[in-house]
């Protein structure tokens, strides 16, 4: 019987779990890409030892199979890495993209390297996994580049996108939905409680604005997006000049451009610099003039992945 796949939208959710589950399991990594790939250098998923898999290393064309791998890894104790596509023993398993992978397995990983990269992803800082293929031996390291040196395999893993999403409304609420859907984490902050209220119920964390102002502490870092989604302009500078005082990969808001003019001619005046912004988006969104608030969504989540 075949057993389905987990959700991991997280990139960090296969050592999660395997950590959860004392490393009862198999770390799958993608250590080679020759040609096309579905997913990239670096990319892992997890078999547990229950025959469960969170994460995916393809289209959904290898990892039954890898499952049945990380079997016999789990029997013999030691990594192996298997290939699929071009150059792969296995015909009858075919990559409709035409190209090639190899995938180092890992039984049962060490707990307490999972640990580590966790706090430090929960800590918001980059780190990297650092695999032997001799001896499946991993650590974790605070700086590297995913690829090989030596018999070594490197994964450098970033904190995810961080979406501070501000305003009410449908766009607020559109947006906040799709943002939690591609599984990245945020936070709705609103004055409206109709609109916490349905952002709440798409799984969004919360916060109520009481004024016109970025709260204290929200930890606003350099993989961190900050988006506006308010049709009463006059709460926006205060929370901008705030944002753009903070290291924000992604700072923007909703708007004409005559609003968006008349936003940096306050933010002016309030003696944020001409360098600061430079950094502002507005309008916001890859697609020009847009009025819909689910075509708004998907243009302006588009924009912050672009960078």
């Amino acid at each position: 019987m075949s057993v389905p796949a987990l959700d991991a939208s997280s990139v960090i959710e296969p050592i999660r779990q395997l950590a959860e589950a004392g490393g009862a399991g198999v770390l799958c990594v993608i250590t080679h890409v020759e040609g096309p790939s579905y997913r990239p250098l670096g990319a892992m998923m997890a078999v547990m030892d229950d025959g469960r898999r969170v994460g995916t290393l393809s289209s959904g064309c290898v990892e039954a199979d890898i499952a049945l791998h990380a079997g016999k890894a789990l029997e013999s104790g030691a990594p192996y890495t298997v290939r699929y596509g071009k150059g792969s023993p296995f015909a009858d398993i075919v990559l409709p993209c035409g190209g090639g992978l190899e995938i180092m397995l890992v039984p049962r990983p060490d707990v307490a390297v999972l640990q580590e990269l966790l706090a430090h992803h929960l800590a918001r800082q980059a780190c990297v996994l650092e695999v032997s293929q001799r001896s499946g031996n991993i650590c974790a390291v605070p700086e590297g580049r995913t690829g090989w040196t030596g018999d070594v395999f490197s994964v450098a893993i970033e904190p995810e996108i961080y979406f501070f999403i501000f305003g009410k409304g449908p766009e607020t609420s559109t947006f906040a939905g799709l943002v939690q859907a591609a599984g990245y984490p945020n936070l709705v902050l609103s004055p409206d409680e109709e609109t916490l209220a349905a952002v709440a119920a798409a799984g969004c964390a919360t916060r109520h604005l009481t004024h016109a102002h970025c709260p204290e502490g929200l930890g606003i870092d350099n993989r961190s997006a900050v988006v506006l989604f308010f049709h009463d302009h006059e709460w926006e500078p205060p929370i901008l000049a705030q944002a753009l005082a903070s290291d924000a990969l992604y700072i923007g808001a909703q708007g004409s451009m005559r609003a968006a003019e008349m936003r940096r001619m306050e933010l002016h005046r309030l003696g944020v610099s001409d360098d600061a912004l430079a950094r502002l988006k507005g309008p916001i969104g890859l697609v020009p003039s847009v009025r819909d608030a689910r075509k708004l969504a998907v243009s302006v989540l588009a924009e912050v992945l672009s960078l």
